[in-house]
């Protein structure tokens, strides 16, 4: 096999995302009113797409006023505006997003929904971002209507880029919650664990949140020592890749370790061990080789897939 996927999944969205126009409510207001516009729809885990592989895209609405009342800006693709529909309120108020000729079977070339995690391998690079970032915003506003300060409802203000609160002032803003991911090393050898409630025969690399007051590097090594006991040095960064679901970005490092016995010690993982190299490779190329890696949409599979490819057979 080659070396890894040059483009991770869910990266590379080339809207322009408007961070300085978007301030100006009289600009908004022009974009909620353009010819234009544009919509992009998603649910909690789904998003809107058309046509069939290698032609398949992100469907683009004519949004209604009404869907547009309170406007959420993604960004402005050369001259038309796109804006997130939320398939979630539409299924509340009763009705699909456009005129009803969307299929949630997702059986034929027209408007279909389809699944977040297939959209990120199946969709081309940019449009695959653009999912991510559609839906993660969107998680987001569902999820901080009210004020974390006060418990007050909150206003939409940059076009959804921010949330407002009209009682105490608060400003709150999207977020992103960082998570280390991390090949870690020993003479040849990958650690791979099996995630708490996973399926037995599936392994990936080991991962975790970063603290308050913590570095991304000083949370490889805890994460590492606490899920597994193995002691792990020198990490070093490899890439990011955002991770809507709902809205993570995952920091991904490379560490070595002096070895050691892999157990599972604080209840995040089921079982926890050294993998042989060419044993990986084995797993990659699809061979049967008692156990699953993680699927091409995440960055896990993009790092094992560089720590194979670092040392060709």
């Amino acid at each position: 096999m080659g070396g890894p996927r040059a483009a991770r999944p869910f990266t590379g969205a080339v809207l322009d995302r408007a961070s300085v126009q978007r301030k100006d409510p009289q600009w908004i207001t022009a974009m909620a009113a353009s010819p234009a516009r544009r919509g992009i729809g998603a649910g909690r885990d789904q998003v809107l797409v058309s046509g069939s592989s290698p032609a398949l895209a992100l469907t683009r609405l004519e949004p209604t006023d009404e869907q547009l009342a309170v406007p959420i800006l993604l960004g402005v693709d050369g001259d038309a505006p796109l804006f997130a529909i939320d398939l979630e309120q539409e299924a509340a108020r009763d009705r699909p997003a456009d005129d009803g000729s969307w299929d949630r079977d997702g059986e034929d070339s027209g408007p279909h929904l389809i699944s977040l995690r297939e959209a990120g391998v199946a969709l081309p690079h940019a449009e695959a971002g653009l999912a991510a970032y559609v839906t993660a915003l969107l998680a987001w506003h569902r999820r901080h209507r009210f004020c974390a300060n006060c418990g007050h409802e909150t206003n939409v203000v940059e076009a959804g880029f921010e949330r407002l609160c009209p009682h105490c002032g608060a400003h709150h803003f999207p977020r992103t919650d960082p998570v280390v991911i991390m090949t870690v090393e020993h003479d040849d050898q990958l650690l791979l664990g099996r995630r708490a409630g996973w399926p037995g025969g599936r392994l990936s690399v080991l991962a975790g949140f970063i603290s308050p007051g913590e570095a991304a590097e000083e949370a490889v090594v805890r994460e590492v020592e606490e899920e597994s006991g193995i002691v792990c040095r020198d990490p070093v960064y490899v890439t990011s890749q955002p991770w809507p679901f709902p809205a993570s970005l995952m920091l991904g490092f490379h560490a070595v370790s002096d070895g050691g016995e892999a157990r599972a010690t604080d209840g995040e993982l089921d079982e926890v061990r050294w993998i042989p190299r060419e044993v990986v490779r084995a797993a990659v190329n699809g061979e049967d080789v008692g156990f699953a890696l993680p699927g091409e949409v995440s960055i896990a599979r993009y790092l094992i897939e560089r720590w194979v490819a670092a040392r060709p057979s």
